[in-house]
């Protein structure tokens, strides 16, 4: 069925930090577009970054981060599983969420506040697993919290619209106002050095071990989910599944790929980013330091 030509003129602003001798001072400039609303998003995972961006590896991880806060995560040298995911949005609209402040005064359930680094998350936008191929036994990420934003153009190998200007480059906080989305033409990227992009393999959040092995990890962005009462947001018309994002195809959500977890990682870890720096702070959803408020 088609839908009626919807256009919302967005002014987007950025911040760029000048060099060290003009510490604290800001550039700012303006860009402008049209957000796309005529048709419709399609958001899918890229199976190949996911399978050539993991590692397995030790790793401090200190009480101060959020990511141990949120996932439960004892504190100390844990051994993890890490990785990168992106989800392009391959439809001819754009994902368009503005700012999330909005969202919340109008209480419509797209949000929720994350007291450890005061700001809002994003519900139900990707589940991360990693499934045991042989029993289908399932373990849980430490990903708690997403922003979408138009991080990287996507490769015309991909298909869909050329990308245009970027749009969407703003989280948003309760003392800022954001300006989310993704821009059809757009990825959004969640790289594996980032908060919560990881598997605890030892226990140490509370989950049972990961044994040695081979194993799946298998990413469902925009995923269904149940709601009492009916779909707040948008139905798969196919499945009459509830989903938090409207798309023109929820068969194409999902990514899997093929991992080993070792006995032994060694000092360097184990897999295509093997020997890559642990990094000693931790960054949020796009890059920003992430650490309890105090």
């Amino acid at each position: 069925m088609p839908r009626s030509r919807i256009r919302v003129v967005v002014m987007v602003s950025f911040a760029v930090l000048v060099t060290a001798a003009a510490i604290g001072s800001r550039l700012s400039a303006q860009k402008t577009r049209e957000v796309d609303l005529d048709g419709q998003a399609d958001l899918i995972v890229r199976q190949d970054m996911l399978g050539s961006q993991w590692v397995v590896r030790d790793e401090n991880l200190p009480a101060s981060f959020c990511s141990v806060i949120e996932g439960g995560v004892t504190p100390g040298v844990r051994r993890v599983l890490r990785f990168t995911v992106m989800t392009p949005n391959i439809g001819d609209a754009d994902v368009y969420i503005g700012d999330p402040q909005t969202h919340v005064d109008a209480n419509d359930g797209l949000f929720e506040f994350a007291e450890c680094h005061a700001h809002y998350h994003f519900k139900h936008y990707a589940e991360y697993r990693l499934v045991d191929p042989r029993t289908g036994k399932v373990w849980r990420a430490a990903k708690r919290g997403f922003c979408m934003l138009d991080t990287d153009p996507n490769p015309s190998w991909l298909g869909g619209e050329a990308p245009r200007q970027w749009l969407f480059r703003s989280c948003g906080s309760t003392e800022h106002p954001g300006n989310q989305g993704i821009s059809h033409g757009w990825t959004d990227t969640y790289r594996f050095w980032l908060a919560g992009q990881y598997f605890v393999l030892d226990g140490g959040d509370g989950q049972e071990p990961v044994p040695p092995g081979k194993y799946h990890i298998e990413i469902h962005v925009n995923p269904p989910y149940t709601e009492t009462g009916g779909c707040p947001r948008f139905t798969d018309p196919l499945t009459g599944q509830c989903h938090q994002l409207e798309e023109s195809d929820y068969s194409n959500n999902i990514a899997s790929v093929a991992i080993n977890v070792p006995s032994h990682p060694g000092r360097d870890g184990v897999g295509p980013m093997a020997g890559t720096p642990v990094a000693a702070e931790e960054y949020d959803e796009h890059g920003n330091a992430c650490k309890k408020k105090k």
